[in-house]
């Protein structure tokens, strides 16, 4: 027994301690799935649309955390620190297993602790109107009016 744990004790030593769920922390920055309030990609970071929805959401955890990838472009980045440090949110840039691709996360808002939300996705918890609904809104409103 004590060779199988002075054995653990040099791996952990010369290695690190071994991640819980691995694959899920590479994905989410170095946090779990079940800590996420929201995610953006590197393309949504880019959407003017998006970013007023970041804000509404930073707003409604003003306790959180936002992670940072550290491979994106200076630029968009610095803007996203801009917006976070007007409004005296934590942030970390992460340099570990994140990478440059419009597909790859660029933002995490995280808690400390599981909060368990159904949607992280921006684009999926906020869906964008589509043109047909926003067109059929004032025919209805005109109809109405006229006949009502």
């Amino acid at each position: 027994m004590a060779q199988d744990d002075l054995q653990k004790h040099l791996d952990n030593a010369m290695y690190g301690t071994p991640l819980l769920k691995p694959d899920e922390q590479r994905k989410y920055m170095g946090t779990f799935r079940e800590r996420c309030y929201l995610t953006m990609t590197i393309e949504q970071m880019k959407k003017t649309e998006d970013k007023a929805n970041f804000l509404k959401e930073l707003a409604q955890h003003p306790d959180a955390t936002v992670l940072l990838n550290g491979a994106m472009a200076i630029d968009l980045q610095s803007a996203y620190i801009k917006l976070i440090n007007e409004r005296q949110t934590k942030f970390t840039v992460v340099n570990d297993f994140v990478e440059n691709t419009p597909d790859a996360l660029g933002l995490v808002l995280t808690a400390t602790k599981a909060v368990n939300e159904e949607i992280i996705d921006i684009e999926q918890k906020y869906p964008k109107q589509t043109s047909t609904e926003a067109t059929e809104q004032p025919k209805k409103g005109f109809w109405h009016k006229l006949f009502h």
